[in-house]
């Protein structure tokens, strides 16, 4: 039983000025001789008792000396390596020394800097998400400029974060500020700098080259140093707890239409976090005048590659195809890309170009390269099913050419439809193909209507020696009176 500090000074004061005896304080106080003893400093004393060694002692020096070299180092992978090493002890004891002996961090002091107008703007990316494209789903990315005095936003949605996608939305929020900074901050993405080396840095050619044109100096953060950027970052954390939070994304155009309502009529009229009393679209008014002037010629950022073009017809590009006319099958062309438009370049001239599709494994198709293709076809395939059909109806090349854009088995139609030319002949078929020409349908079920309305018009009978086959002998119908059912009655 632990004696507090008050029965402590008691059994002091009776026994050194009362001069009690030790029984007599025992036996009033309640308390064990030995405890009266302990108190007043009488008891014989213990021989030290020998400590035993931990089994981690050996290591000691080890761990000591692999934490230094490497602080951060996770205690359960120094266990690992005391293992190979003849450690028989536990997990937990090696956990526990470890969080005695790891060299606290210092806190870093930072200097903290505020940009001349039109001196410095940072970039940065933040992932959104999958959206929805055709064919499956694409990842989906803000863009954020920001310039470093003012803080005026420019965000924008993309799709590609590559070197060339990056050119594009720099040059865009060139036009958006009204000129460019003397310097564009970046961080170590891949579609900025190609490889680095302590502080030498190559980057990449397109960039390169863009920031020529607007005479800008490219910069690059230390590496693990997100607050070099800070301001891009607030930005970001900004938009995604004012902008993102509680709105769904439903397409690219979409976003990008709602974030510029977003950026002009929210972010830029907030106030200035730092100059207080002031808006940052008035900072912004002042830096604009600082800005260096855009190229009057906009920038080519265009993707430019060779491209090898299939057997088909196609081009590709991510993962779409693209059509070209049929006569450059097999051949290599030049494929010209930005966010919209995708040519096909030969030599100086352009031989097919498409809107830009941003789904996946998608077919895009234009009409004349797809007729050309099935001309030489329908050319080279004379005394077919098919060249029967057009020799008894000229117009069925329509109906043709729609089964082949429609990607729909062209053999299997052809068969049916042949059945069709046999059983009415060629008079009816052909009047009924010129109907569904005119009527735009290209469905074998409302052809064979369309056969059965022209023959019932032309009060025609039905062929059944074709249907019913030729082990039938008795074909023919022959009429009687039917008034022999009435007297039946």
């Amino acid at each position: 039983m632990t004696l507090t500090s008050e029965r402590e000074a008691d059994i002091r004061r009776l026994y050194f000025a009362e001069h009690w005896r030790i029984g007599t304080i025992a036996a009033q106080l309640g308390q064990h001789h030995d405890a009266i003893k302990r108190v007043l400093g009488l008891l014989p004393a213990r021989a030290p008792r020998s400590r035993r060694e931990r089994l981690i002692e050996p290591y000691v020096a080890f761990i000591t000396e692999t934490l230094a070299q490497y602080p951060r180092l996770r205690a359960s992978r120094i266990f690992d390596m005391l293992k190979a090493r003849g450690y028989a002890g536990s997990l937990r004891t090696v956990r526990k020394h470890v969080a005695e002996v790891r060299p606290s961090r210092s806190q870093e002091a930072f200097v903290q800097l505020e940009p001349l107008k039109g001196e410095q703007s940072q970039v940065d990316w933040a992932y959104v998400g999958k959206v929805a494209v055709p064919g499956g789903e694409r990842a989906l990315w803000i863009f954020v400029m920001v310039l470093s005095h003012s803080r005026v936003i420019f965000a924008e949605f993309v799709f590609d974060i590559g070197a060339h996608g990056l050119c594009r939305s720099l040059v865009r929020a060139a036009d958006f500020f009204g000129g460019s900074t003397r310097r564009w901050l970046f961080d170590n993405a891949k579609a900025v700098v190609i490889e680095r080396y302590g502080d030498a840095a190559r980057f990449h050619a397109a960039l390169v080259e863009l920031s020529g044109q607007y005479r800008v100096q490219l910069r690059l953060c230390q590496v693990r140093k997100a607050n070099q950027k800070g301001k891009v970052e607030r930005a970001i954390r900004y938009l995604r707890e004012r902008f993102l939070a509680g709105r769904t994304i439903h397409s690219i155009d979409q976003g990008n239409r709602e974030m510029r309502i977003f950026l002009d009529e929210i972010a830029n009229c907030r106030p200035h976090p730092t100059l207080h009393g002031r808006s940052v679209a008035d900072c912004w008014s002042e830096e604009r005048r600082a800005l260096l002037p855009v190229p009057e010629t906009s920038p080519c950022t265009d993707l430019v590659i060779p491209v090898s073009i299939d057997r088909y017809a196609n081009g590709r590009l991510d993962t779409n195809r693209y059509s070209v006319p049929p006569a450059y099958a097999g051949r290599t062309l030049t494929l010209a890309a930005s966010d919209n438009i995708v040519r096909f370049i030969d030599g100086t001239k352009v031989i097919a170009q498409h809107s830009r599709c941003w789904g996946r494994h998608q077919l895009c198709e234009k009409q004349e390269h797809r007729r050309e293709l099935l001309r030489q076809k329908h050319q080279a395939m004379d005394g077919t099913g098919r060249t029967r059909l057009i020799a008894a109806s000229p117009a069925i090349e329509t109906l043709l050419e729609r089964w082949v854009l429609e990607g729909r088995n062209l053999g299997n139609l052809v068969a049916r439809t042949l059945k069709l030319l046999d059983l009415y002949g060629q008079e009816v078929f052909a009047e009924a193909i010129g109907e569904a020409v005119q009527r735009k349908t290209a469905d074998l079920g409302a052809l064979a209507l369309l056969c059965e309305q022209q023959r019932r018009g032309r009060l025609r009978p039905m062929p059944l020696d074709i249907t019913l086959g030729g082990h039938i002998n008795d074909r023919d119908v022959i009429p009687h009176d039917l008034e022999k059912y009435d007297a039946c009655r």
